[in-house]
């Protein structure tokens, strides 16, 4: 598996509406998409920065995985994600490396993105997603 760039990073928020301001200031551009992911429990905003996107995630349920993060470690990076060229033979080959996976396949994701995540206890602490623009 060979990434193509770091497709965005993912930053859990208690309110978008609070980050999204700070964000456009720090950053010097619009957000440029809010989308709710309702099997990830999430409602996602997003910022481009040359190649890469910023997302923040909002919990729409404490019980969903992003509530759990905020609760257990607060506000803060989430995950990093990574696009990749072949999503499932990507996963193929992580797990033949004994990369522990959340997901055996990709789903859908944010922005019409194909997605898996790796376990974290697989890659040094940090949730890493893989993700593979559908379209193409």
């Amino acid at each position: 598996m060979k990434p193509t760039h770091i497709e965005h990073i993912g930053i859990a928020v208690k309110h978008l509406d609070e980050a999204i301001p700070y964000y456009e200031q720090l950053l010097g551009t619009k957000c440029y998409a809010i989308e709710e992911v309702l099997d990830q429990k999430v409602k996602t905003a997003f910022f481009k920065i040359g190649q890469t996107k910023i997302e923040l995630l909002e919990s729409l349920e404490p019980e969903g995985p992003v509530g759990k993060f905020i609760e257990k470690k607060g506000e803060g990076i989430h995950h990093i994600a990574f696009a990749v060229n072949g999503l499932e033979k990507a996963l193929e080959e992580v797990k033949k490396d004994g990369i522990r996976l959340i997901d055996e396949r990709p789903r859908k994701g944010a922005e019409g993105l194909q997605i898996a995540f790796l376990h974290p206890r697989s890659t040094f602490g940090v949730l890493t997603e893989l993700c593979e623009d559908s379209s193409c």
